[in-house]
């Protein structure tokens, strides 16, 4: 899905998608120590989340993971045409990119996980130039938005950008649904549930 293109992720249809995949990603997520609604957001960003998608560089699935970044010995997964090990994959390689290359007690957690979305669109090398460019230009080079993100423009293009802005709209508007829902079903059987008739 092109990074420009945000869609409304809370129509009746992309609700229904989402209920099929909710237990995968809540697997992984608590796995590699992710929400599991950022993992949702980013396979939504990536795919839509169609496990059937191939990109024309090669990468596959809900998670968009190029088989051979699933092989490289820091991911390891294996067919990654299936659901399950796409879904294993993506959230592995993020895990990684996170462990790895942002691993800095500078950042804080939000942002380790905004760097670590944005190396997955670009590729890690790119985001710590932007870092290193970000610094050069007199801000801060551990916070993304309105920071890095503004070198990660020049060095990485402007796809990566939107992309990290894309899935933190998905993932807030997934978290305020969640929360609505479930104001929803305390209203009914909660103490403000209207009483029964006698």
């Amino acid at each position: 899905m092109s990074p420009q293109n945000i869609k409304n992720p809370l129509t009746k249809r992309e609700i229904a998608k989402q209920l099929q995949f909710t237990e995968l990603f809540k697997k992984y997520g608590e796995k590699y120590g992710f929400d599991w609604m950022l993992i949702m957001a980013l396979a939504y960003q990536e795919s839509g989340l169609d496990n059937h998608k191939q990109s024309p560089t090669g990468a596959v699935g809900i998670m968009q993971v190029l088989p051979a970044t699933a092989s490289d010995k820091q991911v390891n997964i294996p067919n990654v045409h299936t659901l399950e090990n796409n879904v294993h994959a993506g959230t592995k390689y993020l895990a990684f990119l996170r462990d790895r290359y942002f691993d800095d007690d500078r950042i804080d957690d939000r942002n380790r996980i905004r760097f670590s979305l944005a190396a997955y669109n670009a590729g890690p090398e790119k985001i710590r130039k932007a870092q290193k460019l970000a610094q050069e230009m007199g801000m801060d080079r551990y916070r993304w938005f309105r920071n890095v993100e503004v070198a990660a423009a020049r060095a990485a293009g402007q796809e990566t950008v939107q992309y990290v802005s894309n899935i933190n709209k998905y993932y807030v508007l997934f978290k305020l649904y969640e929360e609505t829902e479930k104001l929803r079903e305390s209203s009914k059987h909660g103490p403000l549930a209207r009483a029964e008739p006698h």
